[in-house]
């Protein structure tokens, strides 16, 4: 009893330091959650708020238009995506022609314009006064009719080439896992190689392909650049205009609701998709099956059709802005650096904290289990936020914080109390990055956090290497390329994101982003290009990360 009795007293010191250290993780958890829930409340408090005048003027001639302009534009864009990531994947998984190789992974290169660059460049080619049609008059004759770009359909083509990398990248997994093994069942079936395609390859890979196509219905719900070149109306932009254009926060907050609905309809459905994908998973990776290979005419449709897409997609863009950009008319001067040093400014702060953050909800489920995973979901739902709502749920509780602080002041010191304005620092902006890209950071993070097993902790400890010594001195190491792999990736995103940026950002602060919005809107295509091509080189780092691991695979 005695010896039963001292052994308790000796354990309940590192009890009780068990107890703390876990219900510190939690509360760290639940901070990190608390931003996303302001958020969501903000927004959702906004839809049952009353109805000012200016909502009333877009309930009556802004809000329809804007929900047919935003349904049709997602059907078109989500099936034609679809469509084309998946052939573009079955003729790279599945089947041997020339250029095969090459265009398994160059094809990918599209993920690196963003789609507002990718607007303005080919409105810029095919707009009447553009290079295009010019040629074309001057070959053809005066009456050459070529469709507007400036439509929906030029607006789907743009989002379409912009987004099918997402259907592609994860349809062609699919494929390689049981393409060939589907269509040697159907030959044993007696089925032709077309019909065995869309008779088992097809329905089987179909959850990946369903899924991978709600995220192009997530992407273009929350595009905003790309339809703002179009001057193609849908909510991202009717939110912008609330609230620059009207004045009117409550309104842009109003809409933003609506928008959250779209959003969260869309991100249950692909939950229940990945699930669907996960059970439909088969154990055997069957690539070593050998490849079909098609015929002289086939082949050279297979090779004709993916350097189309490829050119279509980067690289005629990409030589536009080079010709652009070294061009008479670009914008490649002193204040272009100016641009540069802001945008390399807020990205390193934004990518900085959104990582430090990310380790820290990492840890806080390593040492906390089931309620942290729970809470470190709903921290990452942002990231199916579109950039304008989280632009508005953002800046007003920060507007509110501010005139309360403010108000206290002014009740402690009295009238010559110090004015006080978060809203005009980058407060806002770096909180709205956190909350958008921490998905982002804490995959990486989290996946080499699974490296460190509980072994190694137990073994540190023996050894005298506990609490944040142990962090330091055996986690980080570990995590070093997580940690470098989630800033990279949160950096690029940051520089590539427009709306956040463009509604938060203090005055004067211009990123090249913004910049190419502004001369976007002037249509002016030659001094856009500079700060475009920073952008696109910037972003060939994730994809180049991407392209090496599918070149591995084949």
């Amino acid at each position: 009893m005695r010896i039963e009795q001292t052994v308790s007293a000796r354990d309940a010191p590192g009890l009780r330091h068990t107890t703390h250290h876990r219900v510190f993780w939690l509360l760290v958890a639940i901070l990190i959650a608390t931003p996303v829930s302001i958020v969501l409340l903000q927004i959702g408090s906004a839809a049952l708020a009353p109805r000012s005048d200016a909502w009333a003027h877009l309930a009556e001639f802004v809000l329809p238009r804007v929900i047919g302009n935003t349904v049709w534009l997602v059907i078109g864009v989500t099936l034609s995506a679809a469509a084309l990531g998946t052939v573009l994947a079955w003729l790279t998984a599945v089947c041997e022609f020339p250029g095969r190789r090459f265009l398994a992974w160059a094809l990918l290169l599209p993920l690196a314009i963003p789609g507002y660059v990718l607007a303005f460049v080919l409105v810029g080619m095919l707009e009447y006064s553009g290079p295009v049609q010019t040629l074309g008059r001057e070959i053809f004759g005066p009456d050459l009719a070529i469709p507007a770009i400036r439509s929906r359909g030029g607006v789907i083509l743009v989002l379409t080439l912009c987004l099918y990398p997402y259907v592609y990248l994860i349809a062609r997994n699919a494929f390689q896992t049981q393409g060939m093994r589907a269509l040697e069942i159907g030959q044993s079936m007696g089925l032709s190689i077309r019909s065995g395609f869309f008779r088992i390859a097809l329905p089987l890979a179909r959850p990946w392909i369903a899924g991978g196509a709600l995220l192009v219905a997530m992407e273009t719900l929350a595009d905003f650049g790309t339809v703002s070149v179009f001057n193609y109306d849908t909510f991202t932009t009717a939110i912008y205009q609330a609230w620059f254009g009207l004045f009117s926060l409550e309104s842009a907050m109003q809409l933003a609701s609506i928008l959250v609905l779209f959003v969260f309809v869309i991100v249950v459905l692909e939950q229940r998709l990945r699930a669907r994908a996960d059970f439909a998973a088969t154990g055997s990776q069957g690539t070593g099956l050998g490849r079909l290979r098609l015929g002289r005419k086939s082949a050279f449709a297979a090779t004709g059709f993916g350097f189309l897409v490829l050119a279509l997609g980067f690289v005629i863009p990409f030589c536009q802005l080079i010709v652009w950009t070294f061009g008479s008319g670009s914008e490649f001067d002193a204040r272009f650096f100016g641009y540069v040093w802001q945008t390399l400014v807020v990205a390193s702060l934004g990518a900085l904290l959104t990582t430090v953050v990310a380790v820290c909800l990492a840890y806080a489920v390593r040492n906390r289990g089931g309620p942290a995973r729970w809470l470190a979901r709903w921290a990452t739902l942002g990231y199916a936020l579109p950039g304008t709502v989280l632009a508005v749920g953002v800046f007003a509780p920060i507007v509110t914080l501010n005139n309360t602080v403010q108000e206290l002041l002014v009740r402690a010191i009295g009238p010559g109390a110090p004015q006080i304005l978060l809203q005009s620092t980058l407060v806002a902006m770096l909180l709205a990055y956190l909350i958008r890209f921490l998905a982002v950071a804490h995959s990486p993070v989290e996946s080499n956090l699974l490296r460190i097993t509980r072994s190694l902790d137990e073994n540190s400890r023996i050894l005298g290497v506990s609490g944040w010594q142990m962090l330091r001195r055996v986690h980080l190491p570990i995590l070093r390329g997580g940690v470098l792999a989630a800033f990279t990736l949160t950096f690029v995103d940051i520089m590539k994101e427009m709306p956040i940026t463009l509604m938060t950002r203090p005055f004067g602060w211009e990123t090249l982003a913004v910049r190419v919005f502004e001369m976007t809107s002037e249509g002016e295509w030659a001094r856009a290009s500079a700060p475009a091509v920073a952008i696109v080189l910037v972003g060939l780092i994730p994809v180049i990360t991407l392209t090496r691991g599918s070149s591995r695979v084949d």
